[in-house]
């Protein structure tokens, strides 16, 4: 049986805070469903109907373009160890690049990683749990440093002259590329 609560409670932000990765998924009114993973230090609980995630850079930019389109998202955490539990929060959610006005003050909340394309910041409508009796219970390893040391160690002429050509989704909708390389010391 399914939960629904119209904020984060302090046990949603508990259960948010053990977890290791995090998936997010967005449409348009036409194309691809975008379902993506994300992994790293990159989630954070803002308040009780607020949260942001830092967005690196990768192989598109279909969350940015779905936000500009549309505005829904929809994140979910998976409980992978006991007790079993799926965590959704369902809202809108809107990019901001580090020239925009808000990015200070979200970007004081994250350590900014290479590569770091934008920040998302959502606004939660509700928060549903679920049992999660058939999700496996698994355990992290460690983290993946590949895409870290990709940016990190990239050209930043380069770097920006590939993420400043990449003003449209795959389904050919417009994204706003970021102006600032954000690599390797």
């Amino acid at each position: 049986m399914a939960d629904f609560s119209d904020h984060i409670t302090p046990a949603h932000q508990a259960m948010i805070g053990r977890q290791s990765v995090y998936f997010v998924a967005t449409a348009a009114e036409a194309g691809r469903i975008n379902l993506s993973p994300k992994g790293y230090d990159s989630f954070r609980i803002l308040g009780p109907n607020r949260v942001a995630y830092l967005d690196l850079a990768g192989s598109g930019n279909e969350t940015h373009a779905h936000l500009l389109a549309d505005g829904r998202i929809t994140v979910m955490m998976c409980n992978f160890q006991q007790p079993a539990l799926i965590l959704r929060l369902y809202g809108t959610g809107k990019p901001v690049l580090p020239a925009d006005d808000a990015w200070e003050e979200l970007a004081a909340h994250f350590t900014i990683l290479p590569g770091t394309r934008q920040i998302f910041d959502i606004a939660v409508e509700t928060v549903q749990t679920s049992c999660g009796w058939g999700v496996p219970v698994m355990t992290v390893e460690q983290e993946r440093q590949t895409l870290l040391k990709a940016h990190a160690q990239a050209d930043p002429a380069a770097w920006q002259a590939k993420v400043a050509g990449r003003t449209q989704s795959i389904d050919g909708l417009p994204v706003r590329p970021t102006d600032r390389y954000f690599g390797g010391t």
